[in-house]
């Protein structure tokens, strides 16, 4: 699949109209955040941490559980997922009276868990992708529940176009997006989306050095899966890239950058003390790359970058930034 299917953008875009949050976009500019951008620089912040569920996958998900066809909605919806998508299947599901039942790893954030139980999910807890896998197998074919899976979904990327689709509508003529990468849905989707405005625009990619499967993929011209993933990013976290994220990302997508976990937290503190946001890592990863490894390519452009959920407890927001230095001015 190389070419977007735009008339289901459009669709997307009515189905959830009113029912997801059109969320701000924040120019960049007060006193406070001003000094570390670059020269000449206009950037702006589409606040996805403010959608349902705190993150842009209350889109795609809410599209997930709409389209499942009437024969199967009566057995309910299940997926695997870290927390983000988990968290917004559970709230979709909610809000269309169907069941859901997510699977996620024990290791995920403690407070995504309790979010999840208390939109009414039933979960099940595994030790990690490999054991997820033949689990959502066995709920499929013993219970009959429609899968949906975490990015590698149309519903996925059509949630996503939307939020490119309002992003170039509030923020118009940019000459650079930056957005972050885990499974691809959310760059594919919003890249074509943001290109459909706006073909002169450059869309730069963001993978955590640990989970570059989209950069190697890219590299290979297919698929790759990594060995290991090693991120604090968990939601940048994808272990793989998929044949279809990798076809559109090459078609939308102009370029892709790494970034390291110290940059993601560093920039978290920094949106803590100069936007007053709580950002999780991935969160970050946009700000984080426009403000480091890009600053000075970035001088005099207008630019946009992607808060694009958080989800983390503050205990593990503690632990991840301790001992971690907020960037400086002069190193911006």
């Amino acid at each position: 699949m190389e070419n977007f299917n735009f008339e289901l953008v459009d669709k997307a875009r009515e189905t959830i109209d009113g029912r997801v949050i059109r969320t701000p976009v924040l120019p960049l500019c007060s006193s406070k955040i001003a000094p570390y951008l670059p020269p000449d620089c206009e950037m702006f912040m589409k606040l996805e941490l403010f959608q349902h569920t705190g993150s842009f996958k209350a889109r795609g998900a809410l599209l997930g559980v709409d389209w499942v066809d009437e024969a199967r909605r009566g057995r309910g919806v299940a997926g695997f997922s870290g927390g983000n998508f988990a968290l917004a299947l559970a709230w979709a599901a909610r809000q269309s009276g169907v069941s859901a039942k997510v699977v996620m790893s024990k290791a995920a954030d403690p407070l995504r868990i309790e979010g999840c139980r208390e939109l009414g999910a039933e979960i099940v807890l595994v030790d990690g992708i490999a054991a997820a896998l033949p689990e959502l197998e066995r709920i499929e074919a013993e219970e009959g529940r429609r899968i949906l899976h975490p990015f590698n979904d149309l519903n996925m990327a059509c949630g996503a176009a939307t939020c490119g689709a309002e992003f170039v509508e509030d923020a118009p003529d940019l000459d650079v997006v930056i957005l972050p990468v885990g499974g691809g849905g959310l760059i594919c989707g919003m890249a074509a989306s943001i290109k459909r405005h706006n073909p002169d625009v450059t869309i730069i990619g963001v993978e955590p050095v640990g989970a570059d499967s989209l950069a190697r993929s890219f590299k290979s011209g297919k698929p790759e899966a990594l060995i290991q993933v090693d991120t604090l990013a968990d939601s940048l976290g994808a272990p793989m890239a998929m044949a279809d994220s990798l076809a559109l990302a090459r078609r939308y997508v102009d370029e892709l950058v790494q970034i390291e976990d110290e940059v993601m937290t560093g920039t978290m503190l920094l949106m803590r003390e100069k936007l007053m946001l709580l950002a999780e890592p991935a969160c970050a990863a946009s700000l984080g790359t426009a403000l480091g490894p890009l600053h000075s390519r970035l001088a005099g452009k207008r630019v946009g970058v992607l808060a694009c959920g958080s989800n983390i407890s503050i205990d593990r927001y503690n632990k991840y930034t301790n001992g971690i230095e907020m960037p400086t001015v002069s190193a911006a």
